[in-house]
C-alpha cells in the first residue's frame, strides 16, 4: 500500500552550523518529510538517511507530480517493511544538496550571490549534527532506529558514534566504514570530469546561465558502472548491439553504451554539479577509525545501539568484507548485532530493489523493534 500524496516541509535555523572543516554555515534551511504518526511518548521515530543522489523524498508522491515516487517507496509505507502504521518516519535533505536544503545553488547572504564553489565542504558528521538539530526541533530525544543504505548507512553509523544515547537501533545497508582507494579513485575521476568541463566556470556557472552537462554526464556514467554487478550488466545488456551491426564510428554501438548515456543525460538535467563535488568528498572523508589509529573497534567503543548490518555479495563497490569489518568491531565491543549477506545479483543497487529475502529481513527486524516499544510501554 502506498503512502499516497506527501509534502515536503522546511525548517529554518538561525544559529550557525559549525562544520568539521572549521567553517560555519549560517542561516540555513533543512527540507524534510515525515510519514506516519509520532506517538505520545515520542518513541517510535525512525530517521532514514539518504544516499548520494537521493533526498528527503523517501516515499509517497507529490500532488503536482504523480510520477515523483520516493526513492525508497518499496521500503517505507503502510504495511511495508518500515511500516508507517507503526513508525513515524523522517527523511531529511542534507546541507549542500540540490533538493531544497541550503546548498551551492542558494544565495550566500554575505555576498548576495549563489554560494557556488564557495559553499563549505561538508562531511557525514556535519550532516548528522544538522539532523540532530532537526530532531531537537521536532521534540525527538531518541530514535527507535536510524537507517540508511550506502552513504546513508555511513550517516546511520555516524549517529551511533556521535549520539550513542539518541538511537536504540542502527540499520546499516550496503555500506562501509571507509572508502577503499579504488572507490576514492572513481570519485576523483567523476569530479575531474566536472571540474574540467568548460561550462563549470570554477563552480560559478549559475552566473553564466549554463550547466556543466558533459561533466555531469560522465560523472554519472562512471558512478553508475560501480552500482551494477558484472552479472547484472551481462544479463541486462550483454554485448547486444543497438542497431544490429557495428557502426564503425565512435557513437553508440552497444546497448550498455546507450543505457549509460541515457542515465548520464537524465542526471545532468536535475542534479547540481557543485553538489556532486561536495557529496563525493563527504564520501571520501568518512573514516571514523582514522583518529583511533585505524582501529575500528576503538572507534566503536561508546556505541550503545543494537545493529542490523546487511550486505550484498555482488556489491563490489561496498563489498561484504567491509560490512564484516563493522560486525567484527561491534562484536569485539559486545554490541548486539545481526548480520546478513545476501546473494542478490544486482550489485550495489540491490539495497534499493525488492529482493524478497532482503525485504523479509528488514520487515522482521522492524517487527522486533515494534515489540520492544510495546514491551517498554507496558
Amino acid at each position: 500500500m502506498s503512502l499516497g500524496i506527501v509534502a515536503p516541509q522546511t525548517m529554518h535555523f538561525d544559529k550557525p552550523l559549525q562544520l568539521q572543516s572549521g567553517a560555519r554555515l549560517a542561516n540555513y534551511d533543512l527540507v524534510y518529510e515525515t510519514y506516519g504518526t509520532l506517538n505520545a511518548a515520542r518513541s517510535n521515530a525512525v530517521l532514514v538517511c539518504h544516499a548520494l543522489n537521493a533526498s528527503h523524498h523517501v516515499a509517497g508522491r507529490y500532488s503536482d507530480d504523480p510520477d515523483s515516487v520516493g526513492w525508497w517507496d518499496n521500503m517505507v509505507g503502510p504495511g511495508k517493511p518500515l511500516d508507517t502504521d507503526r513508525f513515524f518516519v523522517i527523511g531529511v535533505n542534507n546541507p549542500g544538496s540540490c533538493f531544497g536544503s541550503t546548498g551551492p545553488m542558494h544565495v550566500n547572504a554575505a555576498t548576495g550571490k549563489p554560494y557556488g564553489a564557495g559553499f563549505p565542504v561538508v562531511t557525514v558528521d556535519d550532516w548528522v549534527h544538522a539532523q540532530a538539530l532537526l530532531a531537537d526541533a521536532l521534540g525527538i530525544e531518541q530514535f527507535a532506529a536510524v537507517m540508511g543504505g550506502s552513504l546513508g548507512g555511513m550517516q546511520a553509523l555516524a549517529w551511533s558514534m556521535l549520539f550513542p544515547q539518541r538511537l536504540r537501533h542502527c540499520i546499516v545497508i550496503a555500506s562501509t566504514p571507509k572508502l577503499s582507494a579504488q572507490n576514492i579513485a572513481f570519485n576523483d575521476v567523476a569530479r575531474q570530469a566536472i571540474l574540467t568541463d568548460p561550462d563549470f566556470h570554477g563552480g560559478d556557472y549559475y552566473a553564466y546561465g549554463v550547466v556543466p552537462k558533459n561533466g555531469l554526464r560522465v560523472a554519472r556514467m562512471v558512478g553508475h558502472i560501480t552500482y551494477l554487478s558484472d552479472d547484472d550488466m551481462a544479463e541486462k545488456f550483454g554485448r547486444e548491439l543497438r542497431n544490429g551491426a557495428y557502426q564503425f564510428g565512435y557513437g553508440v554501438d552497444f546497448e550498455i553504451e546507450s543505457y549509460l548515456r541515457y542515465q548520464g543525460d537524465k542526471f545532468s538535467t536535475y542534479f547540481d554539479a557543485n553538489t556532486y563535488l561536495l557529496i563525493t568528498k563527504a564520501l571520501d572523508y568518512f573514516d571514523p577509525a582514522k583518529e583511533f589509529g585505524g582501529d575500528l573497534s576503538a572507534a566503536f567503543r561508546n556505541i550503545q545501539a543494537k545493529f542490523l548490518v546487511i550486505s550484498f555479495m555482488t556489491d563490489w563497490r561496498f563489498a561484504p568484507e567491509r560490512s564484516r569489518d563493522m560486525v567484527q568491531a561491534l562484536v569485539k565491543n559486545k554490541r548486539r548485532v545481526s548480520y546478513a549477506e545476501i546473494d542478490a545479483p544486482h550489485g550495489h543497487d540491490a539495497f534499493l530493489l525488492d529482493d524478497p529475502r532482503y525485504m523479509k529481513l528488514v520487515r522482521e527486524y522492524y517487527a522486533r523493534i515494534w515489540n520492544e516499544l510495546n514491551e517498554a510501554a507496558a
